[in-house]
Order: structure tokens, then sequence, then C-alpha cells
């Protein structure tokens, strides 16, 4: 009995369940990838099953592998992110996208496109960030080894109202998931209702 009704709910789930797109964006290291992840394994083990990950690292080795590091190049690159989490959440997808996406314009022409969106703004001091430099990105771009490196020589403009702002210098893995997970289902992107048994 207590198998139907979990495959009965899980079956519920996904039929209601309503696409979204929640875009980390901040400067490397302050912990877009980190978050994202933890965020996949807390909704999975609350019985949600269409999740995908589009992590900036990978989508570059993959889907944008020619682009560069100029303006347009970035802007590209967010573009096609957006392209591709926009098709995910039209099929009710939950899609963690984990960009550093520095330019205002672009995440807001990907914001109007997707719709069903939602901004983190992964938040950590420059200072912070570089003394984490789990890549060695920080020190190569300060040795002038990496041109056009955001928050060094290339600016990163911050989101101006984000449906959330973990601040990772301040807060916990865990307060920053709880944050996330509790704007979610305040929007009405989770939290659909439990089955009970008697």
């Amino acid at each position: 009995m207590t198998e139907t009704v979990t495959e009965n709910r899980i079956k519920f789930m996904e039929h209601q369940q309503p696409g979204v797109t929640i875009w980390f964006t901040g400067l490397s290291g302050a912990g877009k990838t980190t978050i994202s992840r933890a965020i996949e394994q807390a909704l999975q083990s609350k019985g949600y099953k269409r999740i995908e990950i589009l992590d900036g690292d990978v989508v570059r080795q993959n889907l944008t592998k020619g682009l560069g590091f100029s303006k347009e190049d970035r802007d590209e690159n967010i573009r096609r992110v957006g392209f591709v989490a926009n098709i995910l959440t039209r099929n009710q997808v939950i899609v963690l996208v984990s960009a550093i996406s520095p330019y205002q314009e672009i995440r807001q022409e990907v914001r109007e496109r997707i719709g069903n969106f939602v901004e983190v703004y992964v938040n950590a001091p420059l200072t912070v960030c570089e003394q984490r430099d789990v890549k060695g990105l920080y020190k190569k771009a300060r040795a002038g080894e990496i041109k056009n490196f955001t928050g060094i020589d290339d600016p990163y403009e911050p989101p101006l109202n984000p449906e959330v702002e973990c601040r990772t210098d301040l807060e916990s893995l865990e307060e920053s998931v709880a944050k996330v997970l509790a704007k979610l289902q305040e929007l009405g992107y989770l939290g659909f209702p439990e089955v009970k048994t008697y």
C-alpha cells in the first residue's frame, strides 16, 4: 500500500511540476556550483526527478566551446545557456544554471525569455573568492596570464533585485540551500500536497 501511495505521489508531482530556471550568478569561487548541486540533492530527496544542471564550466567545454571572453562572447554564451534553459523549463524541468553571467542586461534578457525564472545572487566579496581560488584562476589573472577575468580586469554587475541573495562568506551551505528552497516554495514552484496514509 505504501509503495502505491508513493508511486501515486511521484506521478502527481511529475504531472503537476511547473518548470523553472534557477539562475545562480556571482563571481568565480562564490559558491554557485556548490549551492546548485546541494539544491539538486535536496530536490531529489523530496522526490523531484526532472532536474537538470547547466554548469558554466561544463557548458563552455561543450555548447559554447568557440566563444572567448569579450563582452559580446560572454553575452552570446549566456544567451545560448538561456536558450537551453528555456526549452527545459517549458518541458516542466527544474533547471539549475550556475554561471558567472556578469552583465545585468543579458541576465534580464534571459529572464524575460524564460518567464519562470528565479535569480539567485551568490554573493561573496572578491577577497574571499580570491582566498578560495579553487581553480587557481585568480592567481593567473593577477599575474596577467588570463585577460578579461571577471572581478579583476572585467566588471561584475550585481543583480539589482534578485529573488534570493546567498552571502556565502557569512552563511553555511545549509542556510543558503534553505533560503533558495523557501523562495521556490513561496513562489509556487515547490511544495505540492503530501499524500497522507491512514
